[in-house]
């Protein structure tokens, strides 16, 4: 059985459900989509009207999930007009990250912290180079992965089996299982790791266990 999770590292809903996808992990494989919300047409310079558009949803993804967001990202980040919102590089060095050693969610988790807590630019391959020096990549080989990646067509590939499998936006999870997809709705889920872990060992139990709702569109998030 394997978790399929179709992401976004700009989406705010993607960032809310990161428990859900760690502690999925210790259950069984997941495999990350990117969906690249804001690429393209859709890549946008920070502006007041993006500020005022995105907080008060991720006022709201912050109560309903327990994630936090700092000022670094609020007062910082969504006022710096020379700031991009590109979900093309991010994509990038997760995949670099998972061709490299398999930890793309590990790093995309970082990038989400970065970006929603730190304020940091993930777009900007500079920042995104020292997150991942910082996580233990070399960087000449990180580099090499980062500029090989194609991201255009993991993009499109994603948006197909979100197609194929009738998913509304990001984050959407799904199971497979005999070459059956299924979608998990994880609205009951949000801010409830440990009890999402459970529920998917419960229904593999063949699985050993381990130690230790609303949606981005394809334009952005509502």
């Amino acid at each position: 059985m394997i978790l399929h999770y179709i992401y976004d590292p700009l989406c705010g809903w993607c960032y809310g459900a990161k428990p859900l996808v760690q502690a999925a992990q210790q259950a069984l494989a997941v495999v990350a989509h990117g969906g690249g919300m804001m690429t393209g047409a859709n890549r946008q310079n920070v502006s007041p009207q993006l500020r005022n558009y995105v907080m008060p949803h991720d006022r709201r993804i912050a109560e309903y999930t327990g994630q936090p967001f700092g000022e670094a990202y609020f007062e910082g980040l969504l006022r710096d007009h020379t700031a991009v919102f590109d979900s093309a590089p991010p994509i990038a060095a997760v995949l670099a990250a998972e061709q490299i050693d398999g930890r793309g969610l590990h790093l995309l988790g970082r990038l989400q912290t970065a970006h929603y807590v730190e304020g940091r630019r993930i777009a900007d391959k500079a920042v995104l180079l020292e997150l991942a020096g910082a996580e233990g990549y070399d960087h000449k080989t990180f580099l090499d992965a980062f500029l090989r990646a194609d991201t255009d067509r993991h993009v499109q590939a994603s948006r197909r089996l979100l197609a194929e499998v009738g998913g509304q936006g990001f984050p959407t999870f799904v199971l497979e299982q005999d070459g059956q997809f299924t979608l998990i709705d994880i609205s009951p889920w949000l801010g409830k790791p440990e009890a999402f872990a459970e529920w998917l060992r419960e229904m593999n139990p063949d699985i050993p266990s381990a130690d230790g709702v609303a949606v981005c569109n394809l334009d952005g998030c509502v």
